[in-house]
């Protein structure tokens, strides 16, 4: 019975991804069937052609979980069709499809090799091999963003799209590296003006743990799929997330980190 109850949520957003379209909530809906539903996704996504190129970490940020009512992180996957590098959205991003899309300044991080459970953070790092500041767009397919933790993993993982700046090779100074991302600050900014401002900090205290999170959580649930060599993860936003429009732009302000802020206009 449970099975039928993922497999018809699968059904349900399937049929509303890409079209903008939002629908009721979920009550009753655990972790493990939200995890269920996700896998159950990414077989129907897959089988139309899409392909995985890693995860998203959802609610990282600790500062904002009172804002949408959850006390846990989560994550989903990420597609070929999502994740994009910035420097080919000059023409803008079309939000098109999207229901209530907001945006997200993230860390993004490169895998060589495939990280593990029990790994020590030093450890981890030693699984990437390059990283990068990007955009996430998020989704809610769930009306005025009135959701659970469960649900929101199940819905894609909030994930509408990945936008990724120019990738840092981490090279031998990784605990350097750990150290200016836990540090760093950022200034968000729409059209020219500040909208908000974070720490990696925030992201359950440098996005290195974050990635300890996800690597811990898939291994929570059998069945879920480990990540691979190759992947990318992007480890959750670093302010609020901010409700986006056709014909903004959005640009980015980072201090403590060798890396430049970006920016995104969108269609």
């Amino acid at each position: 019975m449970r099975s039928q109850f993922r497999e018809r949520i699968a059904d349900e957003l399937m049929a509303l991804l890409g079209t903008g379209r939002q629908t009721g909530r979920y009550p009753g809906l655990d972790m493990a069937d939200a995890y269920a539903i996700a896998a159950r996704v990414c077989d129907r996504r897959r089988r139309r052609g899409e392909r995985v190129v890693g995860r998203k970490i959802g609610f990282t940020n600790t500062t904002i979980w009172p804002l949408y009512g959850v006390s846990a992180p989560m994550w989903n996957f990420i597609y070929d069709t999502t994740v994009h590098d910035l420097s080919a959205m000059a023409a803008g991003f079309d939000l098109a499809g999207l229901p209530e899309p907001r945006i997200e300044p993230e860390i993004v991080l490169g895998l060589s090799r495939a990280p593990a459970p029990g790994m020590s953070e030093a450890e981890l790092l030693g699984c990437v091999d390059w990283l990068a500041h990007g955009f996430e767009i998020v989704q809610s397919v769930y009306p005025g963003w009135k959701l659970s933790g469960p649900e929101s993993a199940a819905a894609f993982g909030l994930h509408g799209a990945l936008m990724i700046g120019p990738r840092h090779a981490i090279g031998d100074d990784r605990t350097g590296w750990q150290e200016r991302l836990e540090a760093l600050t950022i200034t968000l900014h729409r059209d020219g003006v500040a909208v908000a401002e974070g720490a990696g900090r925030d992201v359950l205290g440098g996005p290195v743990r974050a990635l300890r999170f996800l690597v811990e959580e898939i291994a929570r649930y059998p069945g879920s799929e480990p990540i691979a060599a190759g992947e990318i993860v992007t480890t959750g936003t670093l302010t609020d997330a901010q409700p986006v429009q056709p014909g903004e732009a959005w640009s980015t302000e980072l201090r403590g980190v060798p890396m430049d802020g970006i920016a995104v206009r969108f269609a």
